[in-house]
């Protein structure tokens, strides 16, 4: 114990027994209990950054500062045990700024996006510029650089050797989410030395147990993986948590949660292997509905009771996150609270970091400077300008006839189908009821050309969408069907470095420019929420989105290759299941005549 915490745990001491005034005193509060599942009168000393007293209401009157709380509902920090904060598209600071105010405290981010762009350089900076913010960051070592070895190539690959260098940074807590299923169930040896970093670090190890089920689960917990935040069901949530994993509910995926609920509240007990995360929140979500407290009051709605949903926020989180110095308000935890008005509208009163109230009524008490030290990394789109004809699907020896091509088939759970096509001086006709899709490698670690499929399910697009961010290689992206329409888009990506587009007729419908490592936005929240509404809702022009799986969303993981079914990378169409990049021409049939 370091002499100033031991000083402090003195000072709280001494304070609790009445001996020193608090720091700062808590009156008429209605604590939540998160062990006993009371609601009680009480009120809580402060000393420092701890809690040193939490008390029957008016037993002590000494402090230097007091904050009447009038009746409000007293309980501890949210904690996200897993979120890519990428994908709010704002810098950390800035992110903080949103969710703090929203009474998340401390979350556990797995910044993957930023390393399959940058490799440990990415991590490097999530670590630096997450410093010193209100919001605790808690890092994960990413193991999905990239997310499917073999079939995509990212901007860096991680084995042991870099899973070793990121988990003995103390800024990080374990291995980020296992999504090489296919590697660890079959011995892969760059999955064994991550995990056995892993392993031998003593720290957490993340899981991506997506339709794992039987045997294939079991072994994959006996790889050594702890918790999953891929639930598909509420089988498949029903299964997991029998099995020992910590379920991680998202609200990422919001259509599952009534099933969830309602298997879980069947259940003799609520496990305390139950915690919360978002995972992906754009900013427009995150301003507009909220990050965890969104999912929280979603979850209410479900049937929960909010003494217990805020649990699993909370303590159980606290647990999964093996931090006995959180989630609990307790004499001897980290004073992280939330004054919210009611459990019903669970509207946040104050906020307090640490000891230190840091906002009121939704909003930040103070604006937050960027790490100052830290330089932004920018510069990351490797490519040049492209031309009409880059985005023009060919036969290779095949320049007028008919040809039998594989394509895929489906958004979110892909399939494989199949379609004859015509060709006509080089160029294959998209069929009714198709697209193309577009990949092409953005780090300058190879220069093949671009990739291309046909489309299916997602109808006729009426112009074109592009992306750099696109899970987990975050390469460039477009979907459409009129070469000038994607050719538009993409070069509009590259000139900016990075970010997203929609194109139409020839003209630009919209962008958001996002040139830190073509995924994060130098804007002010509220400016960047605007313009990504707006993209989004200009989407509708060139899309007909059919949720749940249709969705604009949908665009940014539509190349996850560790995914079953077919997907296309910058390597080629390839088939998650097998672990095979597949030649997408069947038959040709040259028109001779």
């Amino acid at each position: 114990m370091t002499d100033n915490i031991a000083s402090l745990r003195q000072r709280a001491v001494h304070a609790a027994l009445g001996k020193i005034p608090f720091d700062r005193l808590l009156i008429n509060a209605k604590v939540i209990d998160m062990v006993t599942g009371e609601v009680r009168e009480a009120d809580v000393g402060l000393t420092g950054s701890m809690i040193s007293s939490v008390h029957p209401r008016g037993r002590f009157t000494q402090t230097e500062n007091v904050d009447d709380l009038s009746g409000s509902y007293l309980s501890p920090g949210l904690i996200d045990t897993h979120v890519h904060i990428e994908s709010s598209h704002l810098t950390p600071e800035k992110y903080a700024e949103i969710v703090v105010a929203q009474g998340t405290t401390t979350v556990f981010w797995d910044p993957h996006e930023l390393a399959n762009v940058l490799g440990v350089a990415g991590v490097q900076y999530a670590v630096q510029s997450s410093r010193n913010l209100p919001l605790r960051v808690i890092c994960a070592a990413p193991s999905s650089v990239p997310s499917t070895p073999g079939l995509e190539m990212s901007g860096a690959d991680f084995k042991g050797q870099e899973m070793q260098t990121m988990l003995s940074w103390p800024e990080v807590a374990g291995v980020a989410e296992v999504m090489d299923m296919y590697g660890v169930l079959n011995d892969s040896e760059r999955m064994l030395e991550i995990l056995d970093a892993g392993l031998n670090s003593g720290k957490l190890i993340e899981g991506h147990a997506r339709g794992l089920k039987d045997e294939q689960l079991q072994a994959y917990l006996a790889a050594g993986v702890t918790s999953d935040h891929e639930l598909t069901s509420a089988e498949d949530a029903l299964e997991k948590l029998r099995a020992g994993l910590t379920l991680q509910i998202r609200g990422s995926h919001p259509y599952l949660l009534p099933d969830i609920a309602a298997t879980l509240l069947a259940l003799p007990h609520l496990s305390s292997q139950i915690t919360l995360c978002t995972d992906d929140v754009p900013p427009d979500h995150l301003l507009e509905k909220g990050g965890l407290i969104a999912l929280i009051r979603l979850l209410i709605s479900c049937g929960f009771r909010p003494e217990d949903v805020l649990r699993m926020a909370t303590f159980n989180a606290a647990i999964r996150m093996q931090r006995s110095d959180l989630g609990l308000i307790a004499a001897g935890r980290t004073a992280d609270l939330i004054a919210f008005d009611s459990l019903e509208t669970l509207h946040p009163h104050a906020v307090y970091v640490a000891g230190s109230c840091v906002a009121k009524e939704g909003k930040l008490l103070f604006t937050l400077p960027a790490a100052s030290n830290v330089v932004p990394p920018r510069n990351t789109m490797h490519l040049a300008p492209l031309s009409e004809d880059s985005f023009r699907l060919k036969i290779p020896g095949l320049n007028n006839g008919k040809a039998r091509l594989r394509n895929i088939k489906g958004a979110r759970f892909t399939q494989w189908s199949e379609v004859t096509v015509s060709v006509q001086e080089g160029t294959v006709q998209v069929p009714e009821g198709f697209s193309l899709i577009w990949v092409q490698h953005r780090h300058g670690r190879h220069d093949a050309a671009p990739q291309m499929a046909l489309l299916e399910g997602w109808g006729e697009l009426r112009g074109a969408i592009a992306t750099s961010y696109s899970h987990d290689a975050h390469n460039l992206v477009v979907i459409g069907r009129e070469p000038a329409d994607m050719a538009l888009a993409a070069n509009q990506l590259i000139a900016s470095g990075g970010g997203m587009a929609l194109s139409q007729h020839g003209k630009l419908l919209a962008q958001v420019e996002m040139p830190i490592a073509g995924m994060l936005s130098d804007l002010p929240a509220e400016r960047l929420a605007k313009e990504f509404k707006n993209l989004r809702e200009l989407s509708t022009q060139i899309a007909d989105w059919e949720p749940p799986y249709r969705v604009f969303k949908a665009i940014e993981g539509t190349c996850l290759a560790c995914n079953a079914g077919p997907h296309l990378t910058d390597l080629g169409l390839t088939d998650g299941s097998l672990r095979e990049i597949v030649n997408p021409v069947l038959e040709v049939w040259p028109d001779n005549a």
